[in-house]
């Protein structure tokens, strides 16, 4: 059955959020198993300690870079309609945002993509960050924090003509994918300093090739229907805030690829956990780091609004084509979570070897 065939069987709408469903679902397999996290990677590379985390990262990051690029080559994919390249940008928003995003991940010790996973494990301190970080990116969507959002994202703007740093720069799509070809050499390199298991290899390249694949197939669908169907990859922001709204509303709201998206994620990251025996209940500790991570949950909330996308959303998907709000977005999550690892949590680290606030093992001062 081609594609054309499943949509007049299911329809339009149930033909994309059953795509988001379904690479949810492998996304949240592939990042449970290969514990991806973009907070992680940074407070390695920032403090020097290690890096199989960062190659973890890396992994995803070019195998999304490259295979998008290859697509767009062959013509089987086109992006130029993409909110990340055709619509007014923010450079301010970007700005701001991803140094607020880069703070909360440090505070909440987990990016937004990581706390979904962790949930699904058991983990109750990252379902409420989760909660609380979908309910601030709602209320600074269309709430009572978006005058304030406006407002930061209208101090610097971007034409959409003029965000694609491959035309910018007259790379092209060829120089995307050396792009992405060098930092898959470098994930190598890293994967083997640390000596990284197969598991891990292949679980962060199986990230970045979801994101590749919601990009392609969100473009073959909206080609084909008849419905205005956006083409777009992975995001954990405004996709959180949309099925928060789907549980607050009455019956009968539409789906789409974000509604099958989140529960994908889920459910796949919870077959994994399940697999592997590591399903776990773990809570708070004290009051002090709850409202901590409440604090981190909130900062990302508003902090990848503003910036139109979260780690993955901007870090890897945005910057999978090249849009320059996307990598000015992760150049801030990288710089605010270095900053604020230096000036919170290094000065109160203790020198042996704690588990941190989701669940994985703290890096030695």
């Amino acid at each position: 059955m081609d594609l054309n065939s499943l949509i007049e069987l299911l329809g339009e709408k149930t033909s994309i959020s059953l795509t988001g469903l379904i690479i949810g679902l492998l996304f949240g397999i592939f990042a449970q198993r290969s514990r991806f996290c973009l907070r992680s990677a940074v407070v390695e590379f920032w403090n020097r300690q290690g890096t199989a985390k960062l190659a973890v990262w890396l992994f995803a990051f070019s195998a999304a870079v490259t295979v998008t690029q290859l697509c767009i080559t062959f013509g089987w994919l086109d992006v130029s309609q993409a909110r990340q390249l055709s619509a007014t940008g923010s450079l301010s928003g970007a700005l701001i945002g991803g140094l607020l995003f880069g703070i909360g991940m440090i505070l909440a010790r987990g990016c937004s993509s990581r706390m979904l996973v962790l949930a699904a494990n058991g983990n109750l301190r990252a379902l409420l960050s989760g909660l609380i970080f979908a309910v601030v990116a709602q209320a600074s969507l269309s709430g009572v924090l978006s005058p304030l959002r406006t407002w930061l994202s209208g101090l610097w703007t971007i034409d959409g003509g003029t965000r694609d740093l491959l035309a910018t720069f007259h790379l092209g799509h060829i120089g995307g994918v050396v792009f992405g070809l060098v930092w898959l050499a470098a994930a190598i390199h890293f994967s083997r300093r640390a000596r990284l298991s197969w598991r891990e290899r292949l679980g962060g390249i199986g990230v970045g090739l979801c994101i590749a694949l919601a990009w392609l197939l969100t473009y073959r669908i909206g080609s084909q229907s008849f419905e205005i169907i956006p083409v777009q990859s992975l995001s954990f922001t405004g996709p959180s805030a949309d099925v928060l709204m789907l549980f607050l509303s009455p019956p009968g709201q539409p789906w789409d690829f974000n509604i099958g998206l989140v529960p994908g994620v889920f459910l796949g990251s919870f077959i994994a956990a399940l697999w592997a025996r590591e399903l776990k209940l773990e809570g708070f500790k004290d009051g002090h780091s709850m409202r901590r991570y409440i604090a981190g949950a909130a900062c990302m909330g508003f902090g990848g609004m503003l910036a139109g996308g979260c780690a993955v959303g901007a870090g890897v998907s945005g910057a999978s084509v090249f849009a320059l709000t996307a990598w000015i977005a992760l150049i801030g999550m990288w710089a605010g979570a270095g900053l604020a690892d230096r000036l919170i949590d290094q000065p109160q680290q203790p020198p042996e070897r704690e588990k941190n606030a989701l669940g994985e093992q703290a890096i030695q001062p």
